[in-house]
């Protein structure tokens, strides 16, 4: 398989979708024999960014750090899949200036579905208190302004999200055509 290293940033409330979406995605790119790397907000926040909390300061800390892996990854050729809420615009700004090679993938998934998927019960400890400083309950997520695709969950399968994201990587030059 013939690629370039790029950072693929699939963005969106918890539930909408970003981690179903990399994980099709990666195992398409796999089958083709791309070089590629994962990098899941939930895995890296145990491993990686142990300690952060979920103040403003905190998550920003946590899309850079993610962000400088991802950076480095994709100098070196690597398809990296990030997949974080990272609900503030201008960390995800920055993050995509220091990568370059770098596709935003806004998860566009309306809240009520979102809370309708929440096979772990958070939006449920969100809305009773339990959980403070959540994203999209009692802390914003700020929506992508032109993110490179936009995957609206509610009303595609997967396969037409991972179709979509594929095509943009090809029309970007990141993939070779013989890929998709």
């Amino acid at each position: 398989m013939q690629h370039r290293g790029v950072t693929v940033w699939f963005t969106g409330l918890s539930g909408s979708g970003k981690t179903t979406i990399s994980q099709a995605l990666e195992k398409k790119l796999r089958a083709a024999g791309a070089k590629l790397e994962v990098l899941d907000g939930d895995i890296v926040r145990t491993n990686l960014t142990k300690g952060l909390g979920f103040s403003k300061e905190d998550r920003d800390e946590n899309v850079r750090r993610i962000g400088f892996v991802s950076h480095l990854l994709t100098r070196n050729g690597v398809i990296v899949l990030v997949s974080a809420i990272s609900p503030y615009r201008d960390v995800r700004d920055q993050v995509r200036q220091r990568i370059g090679d770098f596709v935003e993938v806004y998860a566009n998934t309306p809240l009520e579905v979102c809370e309708e998927r929440d096979v772990k019960g958070l939006y449920k400890k969100a809305r009773s208190g339990e959980i403070k400083n959540f994203t999209g309950i009692s802390d914003p997520y700020e929506e992508p302004l032109t993110p490179e695709v936009s995957c609206e969950t509610a009303n595609e399968t997967v396969d037409e999200s991972v179709n979509k994201v594929m095509a943009k990587l090809e029309e970007l030059g990141y993939l070779s055509p013989a890929v998709v």
